[in-house]
């Protein structure tokens, strides 16, 4: 196992240290490794210390590096990574047509050098650029497997029935802050990130990039389903409740609910129910401005959000880019009287939103959602403005059965008679001994 670490910092890898976005780390990556790095505790830390790195620049004219990373840590509320990296002395620059023949064997892809991210790829770059000639052997350091990676932290809590669930929840003091769940059928494997920002397998962005496109396509084909709605944010939810991947993160404020999601799906594996708790003035509403303008981040291209530039931190510099012109432009559309000014960190921000209840599923499910900014992420343990605790769901059969009794079930959660039909058949089910 290798860091691959791609910058278009010019020179960055010459310097002392450098910052990751935490939303790029892990990009390129395999589940099955990425599930080991879902929170940077200092095993995860330790782990990235002890594995060799290619240092490398996005394009292919400026050579690559080999080393190891000295120093990680997080800062800006663990939003960014910061790294100082260590280059071998005794391994010269390695030019990108060395690199080139090599790349089916270091797993590196085609679009791996047009983008700025941090990939940990499953390969031993160390004897491939042995074998090469691009590395002495005296350079070979001790191998990490993936048997050696850090397990996924151990639940807070545990619950293997209803009554265990209720009584960790209603045990749980979150003070005067406002309470949503989320549910997860399996609890080493999902994240909290929104369908858009999801990966393959193989850690490739599945819709990401199409994201302009899939709203566009889907408002094109069903146009009167979106008549009434008012904003972006109508449409994301009600695109949402279709099945389109949106940068919404369904939540709920009845924790029953939660708890049937974490059961329904993935019998044999653990779930978890995710619990939230926010200060209400932190919770925005349907027609709020700052929802709004992360909304509408839906609309631009990838390219033309990738081309935003947020590191100045003057608002009139940061309002003057081409993209932003365009978001603005979205903006006024639904609401003209916006004044003509974005905040940078709004963009990049999480919130919790609650939408209209514009259909009996989001009105039964008690809905809510957490609406990621660019390339935003949630810190699996929580920021200092959502905080999360976690309680791990066992024995699903049977808290399925107990849910049941208490009328959460396919057909309440799905109100439509497809699925009244699907729960209708399954109940009554000849079940032979």
């Amino acid at each position: 196992m290798f860091n691959f670490l791609v910058t278009a910092a010019k020179g960055a890898w010459d310097g002392p240290g450098y910052e990751y976005d935490r939303s790029r780390f892990l990009e390129y990556t395999s589940e099955d490794i990425a599930v080991s790095f879902r929170e940077l505790k200092l095993p995860q830390i330790h782990a990235l210390m002890e594995l060799p790195c290619l240092f490398s620049y996005e394009g292919t004219v400026e050579a690559m590096r080999f080393g190891h990373l000295k120093k990680v840590k997080l800062r800006n509320n663990e939003r960014t990574l910061y790294i100082e990296p260590d280059i071998d002395l005794r391994v010269p620059p390695i030019p990108f047509e060395r690199i080139e023949p090599l790349r089916t064997a270091l797993d590196i892809r085609g679009w791996e050098l047009n983008r700025t991210h941090w990939a940990i790829k499953d390969e031993d770059l160390l004897d491939v650029l042995v074998a090469a000639g691009l590395v002495p052997g005296e350079a070979v350091s001790p191998k990490v497997e993936k048997t050696d990676l850090p397990p996924v932290s151990a639940p807070e809590f545990q619950a293997n029935s209803v009554g265990s669930f209720i009584e960790k929840v209603l045990n749980l003091d979150h003070g005067s802050s406002e309470v949503f769940y989320r549910g997860h059928s399996n609890r080493t494997k999902y994240r909290l990130e929104p369908s858009i920002f999801r990966k393959d397998e193989r850690g490739n962005f599945i819709n990401r990039d199409a994201e302009d496109r899939l709203y566009r396509e889907l408002l094109v084909s069903n146009s009167v389903d979106f008549q009434d709605d008012v904003y972006t944010l109508d449409r994301l939810v009600r695109m949402q409740h279709y099945s389109l991947p949106t940068r919404l993160l369904d939540i709920t404020s009845n924790p029953l609910i939660a708890l049937f999601f974490a059961c329904k799906g993935n019998l044999e594996n653990d779930g978890e129910v995710i619990v939230f708790s926010m200060d209400r003035s932190q919770i925005k509403y349907f027609d709020s401005d700052t929802a709004s303008c992360i909304a509408n981040l839906t609309r631009l291209p990838q390219d033309r959000k990738d081309s935003i530039d947020y590191s100045s931190n003057n608002i009139r510099q940061f309002n003057k880019q081409q993209a932003v012109k365009q978001l603005l432009h979205f903006i006024k559309e639904e609401k003209p009287f916006f004044e003509g000014r974005l905040d940078p960190r709004h963009l990049r921000s999480v919130i919790c939103v609650k939408g209209k209840y514009t259909n009996s599923r989001i009105s039964f499910q008690s809905g809510a959602f957490l609406l990621f900014g660019h390339d935003a992420t949630l810190d699996e343990r929580g920021t200092e403005e959502i905080s999360v605790q976690r309680i791990a769901v066992t024995n699903k059969r049977n808290v399925l059965k107990q849910l049941d009794q208490l009328n959460i079930n396919e057909s309440t959660v799905f109100p439509y008679i497809e699925s009244s039909a699907k729960y209708i058949a399954e109940k009554f089910a000849f079940k032979g001994s």
